[in-house]
């Protein structure tokens, strides 16, 4: 049943998926220990194919390709697989939290696509929104620590991670991809990414690197509960809730990065990285504030 409001159930339910996506990046920095950062997003790719598959027919819509989704699919697919091959090389090159900061300014990115694709204009209250979250992607790139726990390669490769991610959202709202629905764009992404990444793992060194037990079983937590469940449970959010208020929460998960990098790595949080986090989340609130009033 749709809701006009967030109720405690569903904001219970956003903080959960918002503090699941920050460990991820934790658990990502870990498993980037013992498996090549592209490999190990191709390998989660292709095993989150059998989950995504598994909800699917357990919905009763088992997966089927039509023609017309054949080229924008394998399009969706190959911008996902670009999104995380710079996400996992961000998050082994530079801190989890800078990471996160860098990623979650996707909506800057995706706002000036939609409004130049896809008809969506760019408000003054949104123009505000892009100008303070642009502000804290740059400060937040200009402004390493001394420690040698960021690099320049690292942030560039999460702001391309945001791209890819900004990218994959503006064919995700074409018409075809629409019309096959969220899920369905999930399966997709999974699909042509995997032989994308393990393939492009070819080229990034050595697949295997300190190989652990803890590092298999993050894969396959991450495979099924973080890139399958996550994911579905976030589309039934929005389908439930509005969707500007979802996608306001966004912000959270790279402040609940920036604490638990500081607490399981040891990152350093000094007064530019929390100034741009706060930038950046301004933005991106007011990005995503409804136009005008409801109908």
């Amino acid at each position: 049943m749709r809701k006009d409001q967030l109720d405690v159930f569903g904001g219970s339910v956003l903080l959960g998926v918002s503090l699941l996506l920050a460990l991820n990046q934790i658990g990502v920095k870990i498993v980037n220990a013992g498996l090549q950062p592209v490999f190990y997003a191709g390998l989660r790719s292709a095993l989150a194919v059998f989950f995504v598959w598994g909800w699917l027919v357990y919905k009763g819509r088992p997966p089927r390709i039509k023609p017309a989704s054949i080229g924008p699919g394998l399009l969706m697919g190959a911008l996902f697989a670009g999104e995380f091959l710079f996400l996992f090389l961000a998050i082994d090159l530079t801190s989890v939290g800078r990471a996160s900061v860098i990623m979650y300014s996707m909506p800057v990115w995706y706002a000036f696509l939609a409004h130049f694709g896809l008809g969506e204009k760019t408000t003054p209250l949104k123009a505000l929104g892009l100008a303070l979250a642009f502000s804290g992607c740059a400060w937040a790139l200009l402004s390493r620590p001394s420690t040698g726990e960021a690099s320049l390669v690292g942030d560039l490769c999460a702001l391309g991670a945001a791209w890819g991610w900004a990218l994959t959202a503006f064919v995700a709202r074409r018409p075809v991809m629409r019309a096959e629905g969220p899920e369905m764009q999930l399966f997709w992404m999974v699909l042509v990414s995997g032989p994308i990444l393990l393939l492009a793992s070819l080229f990034f060194g050595p697949l295997i690197r300190d190989l652990q037990d803890i590092h298999l079983v993050l894969l396959l937590l991450q495979s099924s509960v973080v890139a399958a469940g996550g994911f579905i449970t976030w589309l039934w959010l929005m389908s439930v809730y509005p969707s500007s208020t979802v996608a306001s929460f966004s912000f959270l998960t790279p402040v609940l990065a920036l604490f638990l990098g500081a607490t399981f790595f040891g990152e350093t949080l000094n007064g530019a990285i929390l100034g741009a986090v706060v930038l950046v989340a301004i933005g991106i609130i007011l990005i995503n504030r409804p136009s005008g009033p409801k109908a």
